[in-house]
């Protein structure tokens, strides 16, 4: 916590399968940051749960990561809003979804964001694609300064 802002970085994707584990490895980074460690509380899971409202309403900014396949770029930050969407399984649980549950639960809305990643492939048992290490390490390095960047906003006045 830095000048009363708690700050969550939740990671989640299956590590298992090849690059859908992007979301779990910059959570893991950040929490093996000396410096970010100290500022910014670090989850993962293999997905999204119900339970994630209540997690994040103790914060006051969120940063869901996840993998993703139709991006352009290497990674992709967008602010997200609440939405109430309906899905078959609980699989399906959108970052979207968790901050509605969160808002009509618990009456609070942390500033969200979702970091997509890209990624390229998806088979059970294989390592990270080399291209798709490459877009973690550039996302690690945005993520740093966005957090960085955050905390000094907060700290001039200007909220989150």
């Amino acid at each position: 916590m830095l000048n009363n802002v708690k700050c969550l970085v939740y990671g989640y994707g299956n590590p298992g399968r090849q690059d859908d584990g992007l979301g779990v490895e910059l959570a893991l980074r950040i929490e093996n940051d000396e410096h970010l460690s100290k500022y910014v509380d670090v989850d993962y899971n293999y997905q999204l749960n119900i339970e994630d409202a209540l997690t994040i309403s103790e914060y006051d900014l969120v940063i869901f990561a996840d993998a993703a396949l139709n991006i352009d770029k290497s990674y992709e930050l967008n602010k997200i809003q609440p939405a109430h969407t309906i899905t078959f399984t609980t699989h399906e649980l959108s970052a979207e979804s968790i901050l509605a549950l969160c808002q009509d639960l618990y009456n609070k809305k942390p500033e969200c964001y979702m970091l997509a990643i890209r990624g390229y492939e998806w088979e059970m048992g294989l390592p990270m694609t080399s291209r798709a290490k490459c877009n973690l390490d550039d996302a690690y390095t945005f993520l740093t300064e966005f957090i960085e960047n955050q905390f000094s906003r907060c700290i001039a006045g200007k909220g989150i």
